[in-house]
């Protein structure tokens, strides 16, 4: 029989249950016990959901409060020092790794966080050293594999694995020049067999340990570190299941099939090419292969018939004993469930599948793959024929002028008039900003009465023209705001944005949305990513109403607010009939039209965000010039059509640039603001050793934080700043919008921003 399987499951709660409760913790609003047991109820749903689904392998001890890594950090007791001797409890110490602390004496700031490999999703970075005492606090694995036990399922329990745990960690700020995590592999390995014995004992059967590293480059070079460490677990370990995900193993898989493990991972939506050469590595051995044909990144409903096809190589090959059905990788990136959505068309919702759909779905092409006779089952591989052609038949259509406007793009329109040298000259004249000039990222604080009166507008409780005079107000309070406390470059706030991608996609024709798609990017900050289903294009402006609007209410320059195409593409759930690129760049035409008109009506800098632009590099280095050749044009066409007076910004979070520098200076934007708060500044160094010329505001604060930073530890920054930086070329800013924060702490946190731009200004002159 062909068993199923499903990676890991969203640990949201179909309703938002886990970040209502987190938040209500960080309110005082609710106990810890409280807390647990909200968590409690979310995990046992879902586990029972899984298992009714017909699942054969149900995942345990991926759920999280905040971040699993960052889970895994407090239970192998890899604390930073600054967490340590503050009186906290562990949870508290918990969530001042994640978000940072500033309160009854306690002032500590977030621990980094970076991007989960291509996803949105967003991980706190473990921090290493000599000094790094592991040991066991808890076992989460065993922990929730007794809890799913007692809600009567029994489950595969899910572990980061040793070496993905080290290498995707960092050196902490105490340890020695030249210190690399791996070296403590001999060190974290008794843990993890503590750990897994206990599973053992406990009896689990089966344990899933994820080592996404293998599907990286630098996994080629960690052959006698995987060989040696899994010899060590096997024998005190349940049966391994080891998982790749989000690319191809490549020649990795040379030594992965000779590893001591009884299941094989791989993830055939990102990587289909590989099944061939992996069948024959893992033929010779007992290795079951563990098939993912399902996908976990997006929300289309899998094709059964290719699915199939899939399969049945498989186990042609090697036996249906030996063939595992599973999504490609954990559920998290995919929104819950499809029942919640009651406004998308018949037609519409035909064409999706979320997490627990998907659930469904593994199950059923393994029981077709089992030559299951089930009535059930039969129809169910009829229904999903006959909603694929239905989906095909749609995709066939195109908008003939979108698709016309791109094939006719020239190279002259990716360029600006003239070289940033001679833009910044007239750039300077005509904004007239001081030395260090002070701008935000773009948003401000979404308050309780903002998403009230969103609300209120979508049931019908006040008026278009009600609602429109409400979002006047606000913007005129930001701009009253900026002007009263000294920033330079200002903007309008963004009070009527739901999202920074849905804002943009429910103006442009090609989306769809949902009511309660939500996905976790970080922590208890979900989004709704819009979904792409057909060509994209511009039917009026988008934003030049609001940005038009708040310069008339000022004489300081205003900055407009746009987000990139890459990023909107990112962050929306793509097309899968076609390629990325020809979305990016129907997205880019549409953006174009955009600046162009804003700066028609007197904007005169414009921001197009690009944070995913990082996170969209393909794994695989080989795969690299491809991508950016076209994510960089991309960006280029939306903001080329300008003239030289027009300042262009773009803002990146999260990213290391080391890789793709020549790509971030190709993409020609007059300033662009980076995350630097939380990564010590190494980004800095990065920009000095290419000779980077164009303007530059590396964060000076860090916005996932509630903390407000003090005025001296700006100064700080911005000292080290110019230790590696040219004067002329730094603006000072936070490191990202901020949406998120509360109206006390933005005001308290830009007033020493200003303050530590007159400070530079007096001592850098």
């Amino acid at each position: 029989m062909v068993a199923s399987s499903v990676l890991g499951f969203p640990r949201i709660g179909v309703n938002r249950e886990v970040k209502k409760a987190v938040e209500a913790y960080w309110a005082g609003k609710i106990s810890a016990d409280v807390l647990t047991k909200a968590a409690a109820e979310v995990k046992k749903t879902s586990w029972i959901s899984v298992k009714a689904k017909g699942v054969d392998f149900v995942p345990s001890g991926e759920f999280s409060l905040y971040d699993h890594v960052l889970d895994h950090s407090a239970a192998f007791n890899v604390i930073p020092t600054r967490y340590v001797g503050l009186g906290l409890s562990p949870l508290d110490v918990y969530f001042a790794m994640g978000r940072g602390r500033q309160s009854e004496g306690v002032d500590v700031p977030a621990s980094e966080m970076k991007k989960w490999f291509d996803s949105n999703y967003h991980f706190v970075v473990p921090e290493f050293s000599d000094e790094t005492d592991f040991k066991l606090n808890f076992n989460k694995a065993v922990e929730e594999f007794k809890e799913a036990q007692a809600a009567g399922v029994t489950t595969r329990p899910v572990v980061l694995g040793p070496i993905s745990f080290l290498v995707l960690g960092k050196p902490s700020k105490e340890a020695k020049p030249g210190f690399q995590p791996i070296s403590l592999l001999p060190r974290l390995l008794p843990v993890y067999k503590t750990l897994l014995a206990d599973l053992k004992v406990a009896g689990a059967e089966w344990v899933q340990i994820d080592e996404p590293v293998l599907v990286l480059d630098i996994a080629a070079s960690l052959g006698k570190q995987f060989s040696s460490a899994y010899a060590e677990l096997a024998p005190v370990s349940p049966k391994i299941l080891l998982t790749t995900y989000f690319s191809r193993l490549d020649s990795n898989l040379t030594y992965v099939a000779k590893l001591p493990v009884a299941g094989l991972h791989i993830d055939l939506d990102r990587a289909p090419g590989q099944l061939d050469e992996v069948i024959a590595a893992v033929k010779p051995t007992s290795i079951i292969l563990s098939l993912g044909l399902v996908s976990g990144r997006n929300i289309w409903k899998t094709d059964f018939a290719a699915a199939i096809k899939f399969g049945q190589k498989a186990i042609d090959a090697l036996g249906q004993d030996r063939v595992v059905v599973a999504t490609s990788s954990s559920l998290l990136h995919t929104p819950v469930t499809l029942a919640s959505e009651t406004k998308l068309t018949p037609e519409q919702k035909d064409w999706f599948s979320f997490a627990l759909e998907k659930a469904g779905e593994v199950a059923t092409i393994a029981a077709v793959l089992s030559g299951s006779q089930d009535a059930k089952i039969a129809a169910a591989l009829e229904e999903n024929t006959t909603s694929i052609a239905k989906r095909r038949s749609f995709e066939a259509n195109s908008d003939d002028a979108v698709r016309k406007r791109v094939a006719a793009v020239t190279p002259e329109q990716l360029e600006r008039q003239s070289p940033f040298a001679v833009r910044k000259e007239i750039q300077a004249k005509h904004l007239n900003l001081p030395k260090f000039p002070t701008t935000t990222i773009g948003s401000f604080p979404q308050t309780k009465e903002i998403r009230q009166a969103r609300a209120k507008l979508g049931k019908g409780e006040i008026t278009a023209k009600e609602y429109e005079e409400f979002i006047k107000k606000e913007v005129e309070t930001v701009v009253r705001f900026q002007e009263r406390i000294g920033l330079d470059l200002l903007v309008h706030g963004e009070p009527e944005r739901n999202d920074m991608v849905q804002y943009f996609g429910e103006q442009l024709h090609g989306f769809v949305f949902t009511q309660n798609a939500w996905v976790q990017s970080y922590g208890s900050r979900y989004v709704r990513p819009p979904i792409i289903v057909s060509d994209v294009s511009r039917p009026g402006p988008i934003t030049v109403k609001w940005s038009s609007y708040a310069q008339s209410l000022t004489k300081l320059p205003m900055k407009g607010m746009l987000t990139g195409p890459v990023t909107i593409l990112n962050w929306s759930f793509p097309r899968a009939d076609v390629s990325r690129e020809l979305q990016s760049k129907q997205l880019a035409l549409a953006l174009r039209d955009e600046v162009i008109d804003l700066e028609k009506a007197g904007i005169s800098a414009i921001q197009v965000d690009e944070p995913a632009i990082r996170e969209g590099l393909p794994l695989r280095r080989s795969d690299w010039d491809a991508y950016l050749k076209w994510a960089v044009d991309s960006f280029k066409l939306s903001t080329a059509g300008v003239s030289d007076q027009l300042q262009t910004h773009s803002h990146f979070c999260y990213s290391d640039f080391d890789d793709i520098f020549p790509s971030i200076q190709r993409l020609d934007a007059d300033v662009i603001s980076i995350e630097a708060s939380k990564s010590d500044m190494k980004l800095l160094n990065t920009f000095k050793q290419y000779g980077y010329s164009n303007q530059i505001g590396p964060g000076v604060y860090d916005i996932h934080s509630p903390r407000v930073p003090g005025s001296q530890e700006i100064k700080d920054r911005l000292k080290s700043m110019l230790d590696i930086l040219p004067d002329s070329l730094l603006f000072v800013n936070p490191d990202c919008g901020l949406k998120t924060r509360g109206w006390k702490e933005t005001e308290a946190s830009l007033v020493n921003l200003v303050e530590g731009a007159k400070w530079a200004r007096e001592n850098y002159a």
